[in-house]
């Protein structure tokens, strides 16, 4: 029997799970609910045990398996420990100890789910086979994962990748999430895309069809902006800047081969990409070399994909 690894990517709502070839082929991938929360030894009892039912459902036992990658919606420190996970209610745990006892003692590896999703690009997605990738996930929020040299860069506080949260705007008066102001996430968020939108039709108002829209989203903007209307291009045209300045600032820190642009804003898709592009070429004069921009290709799945290459050397 072929040796399989297992991928679990626990999200708010929902773990994804996968179990994968050595070789990256899927074979079965399903989910379960993110319940118990703030249980996190229930919650990680009942992912132990959804693993177990689902190699047995697929003729595989626990020898079969080489090991079990986590990704969790957080920091994770180098030695896997957990401080806090806010949205899942885990505090000072290691996640990865507990899984592995309730495997007999199989290998589990744990990693912050943005980093472990760009190792799923880097893997078998749209950076496949190259080393040196920056993914960059804008959803809600703005995440990122450094792989350098095939491996994930975490950081010694936890902190690498933290995209979102790099200081790219000195004007900015609101307060982000992180208690900082001026964050790319404020800005190139599907939140962010919003509200540039509202700032400026308030001096605009009569200037676009983005007005007569009542509960407005980021689609409704980049669909606008596809369309031609001239405020909603002004908007992608501040968002593509601010990534273009972050994404120059770290080229100039790690140089990567390319970088890969996912979650759901950026189903916008090349329309989007080119704009970013225009402006990282713009920012980083220094070289013609310059890091390829491209669009993730494994989304939702990204995060098993990851989390099961933790555990293939």
């Amino acid at each position: 029997m072929e040796q399989v690894c297992v991928g679990v990517d626990i999200g708010g709502t929902s773990v994804k799970l996968g179990i994968f070839t050595l070789s990256g082929t899927l074979l079965k991938k399903w989910e379960i609910p993110t319940e118990p929360k703030n249980e996190p030894k229930a919650l990680i009892e009942k992912i132990g045990k959804s693993i177990k039912e689902n190699l047995k459902e697929g003729g595989l036992s626990l020898t079969d398996c080489v090991g079990v990658g986590m990704g969790v919606p957080g920091p994770v420190m180098p030695n896997g420990y957990i401080e806090v996970v806010v949205n899942i209610g885990w505090k000072e745990i290691f996640p990865a100890r507990i899984l592995s006892d309730l495997l007999d003692g199989m290998p589990v590896a744990l990693g912050n789910d943005a980093n472990v999703a760009a190792l799923g690009e880097a893997w078998m997605g749209g950076a496949k086979h190259i080393k040196d990738v920056v993914m960059v996930t804008l959803g809600t929020g703005v995440g990122g994962g450094i792989i350098i040299d095939g491996k994930i860069v975490p950081g010694k506080h936890g902190l690498g990748g933290e995209i979102g949260h790099m200081h790219v705007r000195e004007a900015e008066t609101e307060k982000c999430n992180c208690g900082g102001k001026g964050c790319l996430e404020q800005i190139s968020s599907a939140t962010g895309i919003v509200k540039e939108a509202k700032r400026l039709l308030e001096k605009k108002k009569d200037t676009s069809r983005l007005a007569l829209i009542e509960d407005l989203t980021a689609k409704d903007v980049l669909d606008a902006a596809k369309a031609g209307d001239k405020l909603a291009i002004e908007v992608v045209d501040i968002v593509a800047k601010y990534l273009g300045i972050a994404l120059s600032h770290i080229a100039m820190v790690v140089d990567p081969d390319i970088f890969v642009i996912g979650g759901g804003v950026s189903k916008a898709g090349d329309f989007l990409i080119n704009k970013i592009r225009e402006k990282f070429i713009y920012y980083t004069p220094i070289t013609k070399n310059k890091a390829d921009i491209v669009l993730a290709k494994l989304g939702n799945d990204a995060g098993i994909y990851g989390a099961a290459k933790l555990v293939i050397a």
